[in-house]
C-alpha cells in the first residue's frame, strides 16, 4: 500500500466517520419547535433593544496575537521530540523561529496594540 492510497483510506474514513456521527446526532437529538427559541436573550433575561453592539478593537486584537503566539509555540512540541535527531541544524533553524517569534512580539509591542487603554 502506498502512501497516497493510505491516505485516501483516511481521509475518507475521517469525512465517514464525521458526516455519521453528526447524522446520529440530528437523527438522536430531541425535537421541540418552540418560538422562544428562537430569540435572543442573555442569562435567561430578556434583551431590551438592539442585539447588536461593537466591542474595541483592542479585544481583536489580543485574540489575534494569543491565537498567534499559541499556533507558534505549538510548533515548539515537535521539534523538542527530534531535537538529538537534527543536530546543529535543527537548533539554528528553531533559534531563527524564536527570533522570528520575538521580532513579531517586539514590533506588536512598539505599536502599541499591548497597551491596554
Amino acid at each position: 500500500m502506498n502512501n497516497l492510497s493510505l491516505f485516501l483510506d483516511v481521509f475518507i474514513a475521517g469525512i465517514v466517520l464525521v458526516v455519521a456521527g453528526l447524522g446520529i446526532a440530528i437523527w438522536l437529538a430531541p425535537k421541540s419547535f418552540n418560538l422562544q427559541k428562537g430569540e435572543p436573550y442573555e442569562c435567561g433575561i430578556p434583551t431590551h433593544g438592539t442585539s447588536w453592539m461593537q466591542f474595541k478593537v483592542g479585544y481583536y486584537l489580543y485574540a489575534i496575537l494569543y491565537l498567534m503566539f499559541d499556533v507558534e509555540t505549538i510548533f515548539l512540541f515537535p521539534w523538542s521530540t527530534v531535537v538529538r535527531d537534527l543536530g546543529y541544524t535543527g537548533l539554528y533553524s528553531i533559534i531563527f523561529f524564536i527570533i522570528i517569534l520575538g521580532l513579531g512580539l517586539a514590533y506588536a509591542w512598539k505599536k502599541g496594540v499591548l497597551k491596554w487603554s
